[in-house]
Order: C-alpha cells, then structure tokens, then sequence
C-alpha cells in the first residue's frame, strides 16, 4: 500500500501533499488544510488502484469463517445458517479446499455433475441457491473476481395437496377426543400458521375481544402484531383454555404427538396426510374464494409471490369453475336445433 500524508512545511503558506511515484518523491501545495486532506484520499485511490479493484486470493477455510461470521451479523436463523453450511460442505466434499482464485465455472459444473446422482433435484436446487449467495458475497469481498453462473435445475411442478370440504369435515370428527391436537388443526386451517409457531404460542399472545393473536415466526423472525383469526377459532379457543390451569402460560403444555397425529389421520382416512398440508389447506381455500396472492403472501409471511402460487396454492377446484362457465351447452342447442332445420324437421320439445 502506497501512503500519502499531508505537512505543513516552515515559513510558507499553505499545507502540502506528499508521496512516492516511480521511486521520487513529489508533494502538492493547497491552500488549506481540508482541501490537502481531500487531494490525500484521491492520490491515495489513484496510487493503490490495483488494490481496491483487484482480487484478493484467500484460503478456503477463510472465506467460510468469514461468511459465516457475516451471515450471524446479518441475524439469520440457526436454521437457515445450518443449511448454508452444509451446502458448503458438500461442495468441499466433492470438490476439495480451494482458494479464491481457483474457484471457477468450470469447478461449479463439476460440483453439479457430482451432486445430481446423491440428491434430488430440489435438494440441489438448495445447495446452489446456498452456493449461489456464497460466491455473491466473495465478488462483494473482492475474493472472486468475474461472475459465475449458477442456475436452478428445472423441477417438474407437482400438484398442490390441500384437504377438500369432506376431509376437513372427517379429520374434524376423528380429532373429537383430542382437545389440544383440535385446536392446533383449527389455528392451522384458520390461519394458516406454521407448526412451531403454533406449538410457541402463549394465552397472553391472544386478544379475544378484537379476534386476534400476536406471532411471531420461528423461522423468519417476522413479527405479526394483530394476525386476524376466524370468529368461529376463537370460540373454540377460548372454551379450550377455559380449562387449562389459571397459572398456565403457554397454550400448550404438552409437545405434539406425532403417534397420535397418525392415529387421527388413519381414522379420517388420510393416512399420508402432514400437518403442513393444514397451511398449505388455507392458502388454497383463500385463491379459491377469489383473495389476492398479495394478501395470502402477507398471512403466510412469504418473502415472494412466486412461492404463494407455485407451492402452497391449489387452483384446481378454481379451474373447474372456470371450465363450467364456456358456453357449451348453448353451443351444442344451437347445433342440433340446426341439424334439424337441415333435416327440414320440428326439433320436439325438451
């Protein structure tokens, strides 16, 4: 690094710049002190340019560290960092430790040859979002230099699996007996929340008098003061906690029972039904009844559009109402009331 210092030089007017180019040294008068600090910074830039736009060779193990320390400043979820992690080591599995000079295109493309036949695509669509975000912040640390490409595989779409009426109806009665397992379904197909943050909620957290409840999610840290809930939820809700221990301050005392959500799932006949198909229910029954993806987005706590629509959105039922709209009816009225005049015949009464 080439320095450049500002003096004042005896019995003459003005500050001075000085530094060292091509082995001399030279300086600069300026009339005052600001404005010598001010050239200082520039000439600085100038001398070291090489440095601020070049790129920094560093060790693979340094750059990890050191995005990993960034991520946690940045305030992710011990979730979210596990799964950064872990994608960077997958890749030094398979690749090796390399520095940050060496990774190129051609290192990526391998890595993705190597990891298609151990996952599925989804899967590997993760580690190279992970891996994606990873090489954006080197280039913003001047530890990698050009850009590398990293595109998601295509991922055929599956249907979205959302309960219809009759097996909400059937899970409702198989779930009787079960006081707490029917209010977590009921918050779930009300509003939509997640499973943690259902089992996290409080009695404090629900505002009975303006039918709301305060969450906050567990996995992106988003906060929502006043969430709306179904009258009907709440009614339900407030006879559940009727008899619950007055000192008791979660709505939950017990964890969920994962044996005894199967049971109740076999008894409604849907054995491979999963407590977030409840969340996914309510977004689904929310597109159906004509409410906009930007509000559904917002309830979920969804960062895109794009995730609303594309997995927790089924439009099916939607597309039946659509379809039973055409005009076929007419269409085929009209035609046969055509043959017959054709036929020169009286087209007999309906």
């Amino acid at each position: 690094m080439r320095k450049v210092w500002v003096y004042k030089r005896n019995n003459i007017k003005g500050w001075w710049c000085g530094w060292y180019e091509s082995g001399k040294r030279k300086s600069k008068a300026l009339p005052s002190k600001d404005l010598a600090e001010h050239y200082r910074h520039i000439k600085y830039t100038q001398l070291n340019s090489d440095v601020f736009t070049g790129t920094v060779s560093v060790g693979w193990e340094q750059m990890v560290s050191e995005y990993i320390e960034a991520k946690k400043i940045q305030g992710v979820t011990e979730g979210t960092l596990y799964e950064h992690v872990l994608s960077l080591r997958n890749f030094e599995r398979l690749e090796g430790k390399y520095n940050s000079k060496q990774i190129t295109q051609n290192l990526i493309d391998d890595f993705i040859l190597k990891r298609t036949p151990e996952v599925k695509r989804a899967t590997l669509n993760k580690d190279l979002r992970n891996l994606k975000t990873f090489t954006r912040w080197c280039r913003k640390n001047r530890y990698l230099n050009g850009k590398l490409e990293i595109k998601e595989l295509k991922i055929g779409e599956r249907p979205v699996k959302s309960l219809n009426d009759t097996q909400v109806k059937n899970l409702l009665k198989a779930v009787d007996h079960y006081p707490s397992m029917k209010i977590r379904i009921l918050l779930a197909l009300g509003t939509g929340l997640r499973r943690g943050d259902i089992e996290s909620l409080k009695i404090s957290d629900i505002d009975f008098t303006n039918n709301y409840i305060t969450t906050t999610s567990r996995k992106t840290r988003k906060s929502m003061g006043a969430r709306p809930v179904p009258a009907e939820v709440m009614s339900e809700l407030s006879k559940y906690i009727y008899g619950l221990h007055v000192e008791q301050e979660r709505l939950f005392c017990t964890k969920f029972n994962y044996r005894q959500w199967r049971k109740i799932c076999k008894k409604a006949g849907l054995s491979d039904l999963k407590f977030h198909d409840l969340r996914r229910t309510f977004c689904s029954l929310l597109a159906q009844n004509g409410v906009s993806t930007a509000v559904t987005q917002k309830l979920l706590e969804h960062s895109s559009p794009n995730l609303t629509n594309k997995i927790y959105t089924n439009v099916d039922p939607v597309l039946r109402q659509s379809v039973e709209k055409l005009p076929i009816q007419k269409w085929l009225k009209d035609n046969i009331k055509w043959v017959y005049e054709k036929k020169g015949k009286v087209l007999p009464n309906p």
